[in-house]
């Protein structure tokens, strides 16, 4: 799977900035390299791909232009490298710069500067009133697609914040920054959200085995 996701959720909100960075000698490696030797830093992006692009695909649910923003997101980061200053590690500082390219996509797709906490959240349930048919394409799902369903039925309130915090493992403080909402209501929609995941995975589950049973 190409990335933790919140079943075992931690409660606090706390990412892993403090640990030494894997990331340190690739990145000292891309620094160092003459103009147009790109080795170095094509390692870092083929560790870091696969989960840029899941992150743009869950934060946008938009699966067509996921490829797309993940490579400007890399570009953004290969012509910033000389302006990053170690405060964090590389995975980090690239899911910050992941954050707000794809948040300022969602803005513009919407025509909209925020992300509201009064948004409708009938969608998702909604979602759930699947046919059989549909319930039994669930079961050939992998582990990853089976999540991604369920983090499409949820509303942008809670699913934006639930990815920041559990995906990209920002603190609450950083959620609340890159949203421009305040900490507690940071705190309140993760809160929610880990809570409605929770219940749609085991809801969905149920249907699946009363499909298997039948």
């Amino acid at each position: 799977m190409v990335y933790d996701f919140p079943i075992h959720m931690n409660s606090t909100g706390t990412n892993g900035s403090d640990h030494l960075d894997p990331d340190e000698d690739l990145l000292q490696e891309a620094r160092r390299a003459p103009e147009g030797d790109l080795r170095a830093f094509e390692q870092l992006v083929e560790r870091h791909h696969r989960r840029i692009v899941a992150n743009c695909r869950y934060i946008t649910r938009d699966p067509n232009n996921a490829e797309d923003l993940a490579q400007e997101v890399l570009t953004k980061a290969f012509f910033g490298l000389t302006r990053f200053e170690g405060r964090s590690t590389f995975r980090h500082w690239i899911q910050k710069i992941k954050i707000n390219h794809c948040l300022n996509f969602v803005k513009k797709q919407e025509g909209r500067g925020h992300i509201s906490i009064e948004e409708t959240q009938d969608e998702e349930f909604e979602q759930l009133k699947v046919p059989a048919v549909a319930q039994r394409r669930m079961e050939a799902m992998s582990d990853r697609e089976y999540i991604g369903s369920i983090l499409d039925s949820m509303s942008k309130t809670l699913r934006v914040p639930l990815i920041l915090c559990d995906m990209d493992e920002l603190s609450y403080e950083e959620v609340a920054r890159s949203l421009g909402i305040s900490l507690s209501a940071a705190k309140m929609r993760i809160k929610r959200a880990r809570e409605e995941f929770r219940s749609l995975y085991q809801r969905r589950q149920e249907a699946d085995r009363g499909v298997k049973i039948s």
